[in-house]
C-alpha cells in the first residue's frame, strides 16, 4: 500500500493518477482520519490530486470507504458508527457521493446477522436529522427506503415485533406527512391476516366439548366449541370491516359479538395488585379497584409497568384449549375490546374511498352506539388501570378520526406557519396616557358658557350647533325633498322600482288629489308618465292664464271702456275651463266594479251575544265541543279549573275560538253541533242563522229608498246653487 501512495505520489507532479491508485492513496488518507476522528486529513489528500476531474477522484474515494467498511466488520458496533458518521462529514465536505452513508449501511445489514442488524441500526434511528437535511434526503431517500424494506423481509413480525416496530417508527419520522409512498391513500386492509383456528365440524365431538369444559374448571363461564368458534370467528370481520355491510353478515357479527361481550360481562377480572405490609397486616383487602385510585399517583407505576413488561405478541395462539387461560388475561381481553372500538370507528365514519353503497341503517348504527358504551365499560373495569386504558384508547381514537379527515381532504402538507414580521412602530412602547379630566369640571364649565357636554367630541359639536337646536331643525335648509315636477324629470330607467316607489311618495305627500290607478293592469311607470304629463299642462296653462290676466288689466286701465273680448282673452277663458274640468276629473270618485256577494249570502260570523244564546243549550257537554274545535286536553283542563261553572268554562272557550280562528261561523258551529249529535244546541245556532239572514234581506230592501232620498237632496241642492248663480 505504501508502495501504491508512493506511485500516486509521483504522478501527482507529472500526470493524473489511475483509479487504483487514487483508491489506495485514499484508503490510507482514510485509516488515518478514522485514527484521528477528523476528516480535514482526508479532504488535503483529496485535493492534492489536482490533474484529475472531481468525479474521477469521487469514484475511488467512495470505494475506499466501503473497503476500509469491510475490513472493519468483525470490529465492534461502535467502530462501524464512528465510520459512517465520518463519510457523512465527507459527503457535506463534497469529496463522496451523497448515498454513501447509507449505502455503508445497507452493505452492512446484507452480511451481519439480525441480532448484529439491530444494534446498528441505533445508528441510523440517531441521523434521522442528518437524513432529512436537503444534501442528503433527496438522493438518500429511495435507498434509505429500500435498504428498510430488506430488513423488513428479513424479520419476523410475530419474533421480531419490537424490531419491525422500531423500523417503522424511522421510516415515519423521516418521511414528511405527506409523502405518498408511506400513505394508504385508497384506505385497503390486510386481507393476507388470516386467522387460522378449530377444526372442521366433523373432526370434534362431545369428547372435545368435555376437554374444553375441563380447562374452564376455574372459571364461572361454560367454554364449548361453539364458543370457541364464535370468539375466533369475530377476527375476520376485524380484518376485512367491509363484510358487515352486508346483512347476513351483519347478523353473524352481531349475534358472535353479543355473545362475546356478555361472556366478558359475567366473567369479570380481579385486580390484584402488591401493597406495602401495613396494608396487608391491618387486615386491609389487596384486591384494589381502579375507582380507588387517583390518576396522577397511577401514573408511574403504570409507566414503570410498561418497562418491566417487555414481551409483545402480535398474534395470539388459537389452540381450542388456551380460551381459558385467554380470557383470564388482561391484555387479551383489551385486544380483543379495542379491535372492536376500532371496527366501529372505521363503520361509521366517513372514508373518501369508501362505496357509496356502504351505509349503515339506523338500526346498526344504534346497535353500534350502544355496544360501543359497553365496550368502554368493559374496559373501565377490566384491570389494571382500565379507566385510564379506556380514556388512552379513546383519545388515540379520535386522534385517528383526525388523520382520517386529514386523508379525506387530499394528504395535504404540513407547514410551520410563518412568523409575523415585527414593525418597528409596534416595537415602540405606546405613549403614556394623559390623564382625563374629571367629568364634574367638563359640565361645570360647559354650563357657564351656555353649552352642552356629551362625553363625545363629534356629538358635543352636534349639540352645541345651533343656539336653539329646534328651531335650527325647521330651517328651510333642512328641506331636502325635491319638488314632484322636477323629480319626475329626472333621467331614470323605465321600470326602476325604487324610483317609482320615491315618486309615489312625493305625489301623495304634494298634491292633495293623489289616488292610486284603479285599473290592476296599469303600470306604475305609465301612471307616473300620465302625471308629469298633466302636471307640465297644468303648468303651462296657469302660465298662459297669467300672461292673459295681466294684459286684461293693462288694456282696460288704458281704454276705461268695455270693450268686445279680444283673442287672448277668449285663449285665457278656455284655459280656466280645462283646469276646471282636471279638477273635477281629479275630485270624483273612481268606483271600481266589485262583484260582492249579498249581505244575505255571505257566511255569518260567531259572536258573543251568539255565544251567550247557546252556551246554556250546550250545558255540561261543552268538552266534547272543545276537542272537536281542536283544543287540548290540557287547554279544557285549564278552562275548568279557572272557572267554577260549565257554562262559564263554555263561554270562555268558544271566545278564544272565535278570537283565533277565522273559520268561526255560524254555518260551521251547526255543523260541528250536528256531528256530536247535541241537535238542540244545532237547532238553537240554526234559528240564529235564518233569523240574521231574515234581517240582512230587510236591510237591503231599505237601502235603496234612503239612497234615492240622498239623491234627490243632492240635486235640490244643487239646484238651488244654480238659482243662487243666476241671481
Amino acid at each position: 500500500m505504501s508502495t501504491q501512495s508512493a506511485e500516486a505520489g509521483g504522478t501527482t507532479d507529472t500526470g493524473s493518477a489511475n483509479f487504483f491508485a487514487l483508491q489506495a492513496s485514499f484508503e490510507s488518507s482514510l485509516e488515518r482520519a478514522i485514527d484521528q476522528n477528523n476528516v480535514e486529513q482526508l479532504v488535503r489528500d483529496y485535493h492534492k490530486f489536482r490533474s484529475n476531474s472531481e468525479h474521477d477522484k469521487r469514484s475511488p474515494m467512495d470505494q475506499a470507504f466501503r473497503e476500509i467498511l469491510m475490513k472493519r466488520l468483525g470490529d465492534d458496533v461502535e467502530s462501524i458508527g464512528a465510520l459512517v458518521r465520518l463519510s457523512v462529514e465527507a459527503a457535506r465536505a463534497d469529496i463522496v457521493s451523497n448515498t454513501i452513508p447509507v449505502v455503508l449501511l445497507g452493505d452492512t445489514f446484507d452480511v451481519v446477522t439480525l441480532s448484529r442488524c439491530e444494534q446498528i441500526f441505533r445508528f441510523v434511528e440517531e441521523l434521522v436529522e442528518v437524513w432529512k437535511e436537503e444534501v442528503f434526503f433527496a438522493s438518500c431517500k429511495n435507498n434509505l427506503l429500500r435498504m428498510c424494506n430488506d430488513l423488513l423481509r428479513r424479520l419476523s413480525r410475530t419474533q421480531n415485533t419490537v424490531f419491525c416496530g422500531r423500523i417503522l417508527l424511522f421510516l415515519s419520522k423521516f418521511f414528511p406527512f405527506s409523502e405518498r409512498s408511506g400513505l394508504n391513500i385508497v384506505s385497503e386492509f390486510n386481507l393476507d391476516n388470516f386467522t387460522e383456528y378449530g377444526l372442521d365440524s366433523k373432526d370434534h365431538d362431545d369428547i372435545d366439548n368435555k376437554e374444553l369444559e375441563d380447562t374452564a374448571e376455574d372459571i364461572p363461564l361454560k367454554i364449548d366449541y361453539d364458543l370457541y368458534c364464535k370468539f375466533w370467528s369475530l377476527q375476520d370481520f376485524f380484518r376485512n370491516p367491509n363484510q358487515c355491510y352486508s346483512k347476513a353478515q351483519w347478523k353473524m357479527f352481531q349475534m358472535h359479538a353479543e355473545t362475546i361481550l356478555q361472556s366478558f360481562s359475567s366473567f369479570k377480572l380481579e385486580d390484584v395488585r402488591p401493597h406495602n405490609d401495613a396494608n396487608s397486616n391491618s387486615g386491609v383487602d389487596n384486591k384494589v379497584t381502579d375507582m380507588d385510585i387517583d390518576d396522577n399517583s397511577i401514573s408511574a407505576a403504570a409507566a414503570l409497568a410498561v418497562r418491566k413488561d417487555t414481551h409483545f405478541f402480535a398474534k395470539f395462539l388459537t389452540n381450542p384449549k388456551l380460551l381459558a387461560l385467554q380470557l383470564s388475561d388482561s391484555n387479551f381481553r383489551r385486544a380483543v375490546l379495542v379491535q372492536f372500538l376500532i371496527l366501529f370507528q372505521y363503520l361509521q365514519v366517513s372514508v373518501k374511498f369508501k362505496i357509496d353503497s356502504y351505509t349503515l341503517t339506523t338500526a346498526q348504527s344504534d346497535f353500534i352506539k350502544e355496544t360501543e358504551q359497553r365496550v368502554y365499560k368493559l374496559l373501565e373495569e377490566t384491570p389494571p388501570y382500565g379507566r385510564r386504558f379506556a380514556r388512552t384508547v379513546q383519545h388515540m381514537l379520535h386522534r385517528e378520526e383526525m388523520w382520517n379527515n386529514w386523508k379525506n381532504d387530499g394528504c395535504k402538507e404540513f407547514k410551520k406557519p410563518e412568523e409575523a414580521e415585527i414593525n418597528e412602530d409596534d416595537a415602540k412602547p405606546p405613549p403614556a396616557k394623559r390623564s382625563k379630566r374629571p367629568l364634574g369640571d367638563c359640565l361645570r364649565d360647559a354650563a357657564r358658557n351656555g353649552k352642552f357636554f356629551l362625553g363625545n367630541d363629534n356629538l358635543t359639536k352636534l349639540w352645541n350647533y345651533s343656539p336653539d337646536n329646534l328651531q335650527a331643525c325647521k330651517s328651510e335648509q333642512r328641506n331636502f325633498l325635491p319638488m314632484l315636477e322636477t323629480y319626475l324629470e329626472t333621467p331614470h330607467d323605465k321600470n326602476d322600482p325604487a324610483f317609482e316607489w320615491r315618486a309615489l311618495r312625493l305625489l301623495a305627500r304634494q298634491t292633495p288629489p293623489f289616488s292610486i290607478p284603479s285599473q290592476p293592469s296599469c303600470k306604475i311607470s305609465d301612471y307616473l308618465d300620465v302625471v308629469r304629463k298633466r302636471l307640465t299642462r297644468e303648468k303651462e296653462l296657469v302660465k298662459q292664464t297669467s300672461t292673459a290676466s295681466n294684459n286684461t288689466t293693462e288694456h282696460s286701465n288704458e281704454s276705461g271702456t268695455n270693450s268686445a273680448p279680444t283673442e287672448q282673452e277668449h285663449e285665457a277663458s278656455v284655459a280656466l275651463q280645462e283646469i276646471e274640468q282636471l279638477d273635477v276629473e281629479d275630485t270624483e270618485p273612481v268606483v271600481e266594479d266589485v262583484d260582492e256577494m249579498p249581505a244575505h249570502e255571505k257566511s255569518l260570523m260567531v259572536t258573543r251575544a251568539h255565544i251567550d244564546e247557546v252556551t246554556p243549550v250546550i250545558g255540561e257537554h261543552w268538552m266534547k265541543v272543545g276537542k272537536k274545535i281542536g283544543f287540548s286536553n290540557d287547554e279544557l283542563l285549564f278552562f275548568q279549573m279557572e272557572n267554577p261553572s260549565a257554562s262559564v268554562a263554555c263561554t270562555k272557550m268558544l271566545t278564544n275560538w272565535i278570537a283565533d280562528d277565522d273559520d268561526a261561523t255560524l254555518d260551521n258551529w251547526a255543523y260541528m253541533l250536528e256531528g256530536l249529535e247535541m241537535n238542540k244546541a244545532a237547532d238553537a245556532v240554526k234559528a240564529i242563522i235564518e233569523r240574521e239572514k231574515a234581517a240582512a234581506v230587510q236591510h237591503t230592501t231599505t237601502t235603496p229608498a234612503t239612497t234615492v232620498t240622498v239623491g234627490q237632496s243632492q240635486e235640490s241642492s244643487a239646484s238651488n246653487d244654480v238659482e243662487i248663480l243666476s241671481d
